[in-house]
């Protein structure tokens, strides 16, 4: 299918996009999407500063729209649309209409605002790799989620019931205010600032362990035989103390969060979103039109959303 439509093009590296009216065609294994909002990401920047593939280029790696014509999507459908090279090594979906591959297509579930979604994706994307794909939780298991207070707590904890984890527990400071967290996980544990942890925390087979510091070391003496903890933060300190008698004779694992070295599942995209599809989540985000692209390239603080609907 093909249509008419306005992109923002850039025509090389230090320049901004302009607005030129094109004709996009839809091949074989590719959707035809018409676009409402995208975000201004790290790796758009870096594109546009003398990364592009070829020239002219349309940036634009994350953003929402509605399915016109698919062989995977239904027409209509609200997708996110992310992956695949697009905006990287193809053109991107900083237009009125973006040709992208099938496979980054993603249905945007129903519960979550299409800004909020974009506003979230990274987070999500890091805690469902956490969770999913390095910790691999399984239906059943009892996890403890730590520094569950943070936004990262908190998706982890979701994405954790989520994947079907019969017990979450969420392990937070001292002083730390735990109201937010209280409605996503079964139990509340304090730790204090040497990684001391309450007597009831219970037995788990996971960690997920956004603290690090002796907060890491702490926790591993409640892990049962076999278990692991994955360990993607380390705001509560760098260091940590393992006892070596636990790690090897418990059989324990510690596997780190790297996301620069791990490649994304194709459906890793749809299960983050999906994962945190049942809380309520707050997102803070600018929303700017289109055409003012110039003027928010540089910004470096806050997210950034285009509203390409005025194209």
């Amino acid at each position: 299918m093909s249509t008419r439509g306005t992109v923002l093009r850039s025509r090389g590296p230090g320049e901004q996009p302009k607005a030129e009216e094109v004709e996009l065609t839809a091949g074989p294994g590719e959707t035809l999407v018409e676009m409402r909002l995208a975000a201004v990401t790290p790796l758009d920047r870096s594109t546009l500063a003398g990364k592009q593939p070829t020239m002219p280029f349309v940036p634009g790696s994350e953003g929402v729209g509605v399915v016109v014509s698919s062989d995977v999507a239904e027409e209509g459908a609200s997708v996110v649309v992310r992956g695949a090279g697009v905006g990287v090594t193809r053109d991107g979906v900083w237009g009125r209409y973006a040709v992208v591959p099938d496979a980054a297509v993603h249905r945007l579930p129903s519960s979550l605002e299409p800004g909020t979604a974009l506003a979230l994706m990274t987070p999500a994307l890091t805690a469902h790799t956490a969770v999913r794909r390095v910790a691999d939780v399984q239906e059943g298991e009892t996890v403890v989620v730590t520094g569950v207070t943070g936004l990262i707590g908190h998706m982890c904890a979701a994405i954790a019931r989520s994947a079907g984890a019969s017990r979450v527990i969420g392990l937070v400071s001292l002083d730390d205010r735990a109201d937010g967290a209280s409605g996503l996980v079964d139990q509340l544990v304090r730790v204090d600032g040497l990684g001391q942890v309450g007597r009831e925390l219970p037995w788990c087979d996971a960690v997920i362990d956004t603290m690090g510091g002796p907060v890491a070391g702490g926790v591993l003496g409640h892990i049962s035989p076999g278990g692991r903890i994955a360990v993607l933060g380390y705001k509560a300190g760098e260091f940590t103390t393992i006892d070596l008698h636990q790690l090897i004779g418990r059989d324990l694992r510690v596997l780190p969060v790297n996301l620069q070295r791990t490649t994304l599942a194709p459906d890793a995209v749809g299960q983050a979103l999906a994962g945190i599809a049942g809380v309520s989540w707050r997102a803070d985000y600018d929303v700017v039109p289109a055409e003012r692209i110039g003027d928010v390239l540089d910004r470096q603080a806050g997210r950034i959303l285009l509203d390409l609907t005025g194209l």
